[in-house]
């Protein structure tokens, strides 16, 4: 392998807060190496298009407080093909960028696997994503901070709910992982979670009104897992047809989940992670996404992480069903 000389830095896919903390840690651990960083903005799009520039410390001073990314991030479709990919390595060649270190999700960490399989390229991922959906990793840069953020929406709905005596459907982000539905529910007391994990003959709304919600309580909150099908319009309307006494509102948090000053958890993980990445890249290895596991760092294969589905604790099922009585 030639000696590494040069690291690029991108960010793809959705942002997460801590992003920029990831950031600060592979360019001040890379230069601490003897490494030469190069920061990549707006994604694998920035890659096709040559958007490098030299990074110091100096550039990523002062960004660990900031949510989003400097780096800027872009979903890029060119990258998808062989093609784009060949523009991409072009581009490293230009730059004498010798290994590439990509934070992004699912889908960002396969296009890093499929970049370094096709032109034998050193690529490490790091999971920044608020949907923590990628197997190998206990938790994602940006997931702690998102559920904070969820917890304190539904605090305050809460109030509302309470003064109105309403039931409200709060429909969160996941992706196809119920992870902050289950986990923001539990936190923020509400009398239960509508996740895709558990979309199977059972009717979760049903099952859900069933437990005698309709004798003990006359406000409640319910966390819903985004769904193109089944998101929580689709619940409340069936509440406000099948359940005709209860005022029924729906509060889609959106955007406003990946936004704001990342939390202290974040900001350690995504620090140890970018640490993790030049002592990985420092190690020979290449195509591993560098996870955080039992408090320790870990290396997952790219085919690892992207291909297995991460297991979802229904335990916690049943802690929300006992606690929200």
């Amino acid at each position: 392998m030639t000696k590494i000389k040069t690291i690029g830095i991108l960010t793809s896919g959705g942002d997460a807060p801590g992003m920029n903390a990831a950031i600060r840690a592979v360019t001040r651990s890379g230069i601490c190496n003897g490494f030469n960083i190069k920061g990549i903005y707006r994604g694998y799009d920035g890659l096709i298009k040559g958007e490098v520039k030299p990074f110091t410390t100096e550039d990523v001073s002062g960004i660990i407080t900031r949510g989003g990314t400097i780096l800027k991030t872009a979903r890029s479709k060119e990258f998808a093909t062989l093609e784009g990919m060949q523009k991409a390595f072009e581009t490293c060649k230009k730059e004498e960028i010798d290994a590439l270190v990509v934070i992004g999700g699912n889908g960002s960490l396969k296009g890093a696997r499929d970049f370094g399989m096709e032109f034998d390229f050193p690529v490490i991922g790091l999971p920044g994503t608020i949907d923590n959906d990628l197997y190998g990793t206990d938790t994602t840069i940006g997931y702690d901070t998102t559920m904070n953020t969820i917890m304190e929406c539904a605090d305050r709905i809460r109030d509302t709910a309470n003064s109105h005596e309403r039931i409200f459907f709060i429909e969160v982000m996941g992706r196809d992982a119920g992870f902050l539905a289950q986990n923001c529910a539990i936190a923020c007391g509400a009398e239960a979670a509508i996740v895709p994990e558990e979309v199977t003959d059972v009717d979760q709304l049903a099952e859900f009104m069933g437990r005698g919600i309709r004798k003990s309580k006359k406000s409640c909150i319910v966390i819903v897992s985004e769904s193109p099908k089944c998101g929580a319009l689709y619940y409340a309307d069936r509440v406000k047809h099948e359940f005709p006494g209860f005022d029924v509102r729906v509060s889609i948090l959106g955007h406003l989940q990946r936004g704001g000053s990342p939390s202290a958890r974040d900001r350690i993980v995504a620090s140890c992670m970018g640490v993790g990445a030049i002592q990985a890249i420092k190690q020979g290895q290449r195509n591993v996404m560098i996870g955080y596991s039992k408090n320790e760092i870990v290396y997952v294969p790219f085919s690892e992480c992207i291909r297995t589905d991460k297991r979802f604790d229904k335990r916690l099922i049943t802690v929300l069903n006992e606690l929200s009585i």
